[in-house]
């Protein structure tokens, strides 16, 4: 998923948009720390829904704790 991404000319305007959501940190921290410990494999579509969020914000965010972990 992630070099896909990262070719798409449209990639940086998404994190950049995400990153600006008022609640993004939020639920990067809350997708860490209780989300992740239980399932590291859960699907952008299956967050978006769980946290009632956009699917751009939950690529983003599952691409950066990919990174990060």
């Amino acid at each position: 998923m992630g070099e896909e991404l990262e070719r798409n000319p449209l990639w940086l305007i998404l994190i950049e948009t995400v990153k600006n959501l008022p609640l993004y940190n939020h639920h990067k921290t809350y997708v860490y720390e209780y989300i992740f410990p239980e399932n590291k494999e859960i699907t952008p579509e299956v967050l978006a829904q769980r946290l009632d969020i956009t699917l751009g914000e939950s690529i983003v965010i599952l691409y950066e704790l990919k990174i990060e972990d």
